[in-house]
Formats: structure tokens, C-alpha cells, sequence
């Protein structure tokens, strides 16, 4: 069993940044691969970034690749999002999730998930 717990969303202006951070309790997080979605309202949830358990592979979506950075702490049992040059599109509730399997990007394949946090880009 995880249980995950999503934080730092907030309201910040078009071309700024925020770092998500996502704490897992249990003692096997470090089993898991981790990934972040979000869902905008009226929208479905979609995939932005995934992270191995190891933290040596990951992968985003294509419309944060160069923005978003994807990484994690196994020691600290806490996954992160850092989001660079924010869009008003970036605009929505976060959730991560986590897999026992491999890296994945649909939300069907996550076992656990947080409660999400709101992120708000105002132009």
C-alpha cells in the first residue's frame, strides 16, 4: 500500500515556475515508478511525466518536454515536478501516481494516486 500526497501548486504568472513535490509513505517506494498527470477542467486526465524507480529513465509528454523536469528522492520517499516557462494551457489539478510495473503513461495502468494539487497560470 502508498500513499501519496501532492504539494506545492499555487497560482503563478505565465513564464514562471513551480515545483511540485509528491511524498509516499510505505517502505517500498523505491519499488515504484512514479508518474505525473493532470486533468483540466471539463478535460481528461492526461500524462506529463514518468520516472523510473531508479530514477535513471524518464519520460514527458510532448507538451512539457524541455520545460518540465521530472525527478526523484528514494531516500526521502518523495517524487518531484519542477515546471519551468509556465502557460495559461498548463493550467489544472496535478495528481501523481505510482506503478509497480515499469514506466507508463496511462492512468489506468497506476495502482495508487494522490489527491491532487492546483496549479493556476494566469496570462
Amino acid at each position: 500500500q502508498v500513499q501519496l500526497v501532492e504539494s506545492g501548486g499555487g497560482l503563478v504568472q505565465a513564464g514562471g515556475s513551480l515545483r511540485l513535490s509528491c511524498a509516499a509513505s510505505g517502505r517500498t517506494f523505491s519499488s515504484y515508478a512514479m508518474g505525473w498527470f493532470r486533468q483540466a477542467p471539463g478535460k481528461e486526465r492526461e500524462f506529463v511525466a514518468a520516472i523510473s524507480w531508479s530514477g535513471g529513465n524518464t519520460y514527458y509528454a510532448d507538451s512539457v518536454k524541455g520545460r518540465f523536469t521530472i525527478s526523484r528522492d528514494n531516500a526521502k520517499n518523495t517524487v518531484y515536478l519542477q515546471m519551468n516557462s509556465l502557460k495559461p494551457e498548463d493550467t489544472a489539478v496535478y495528481y501523481c501516481a505510482a506503478v509497480l510495473a515499469g514506466m507508463a503513461r496511462r492512468p489506468s495502468e497506476y495502482d495508487y494516486w494522490g489527491q491532487g494539487t492546483q496549479v493556476t497560470v494566469s496570462s
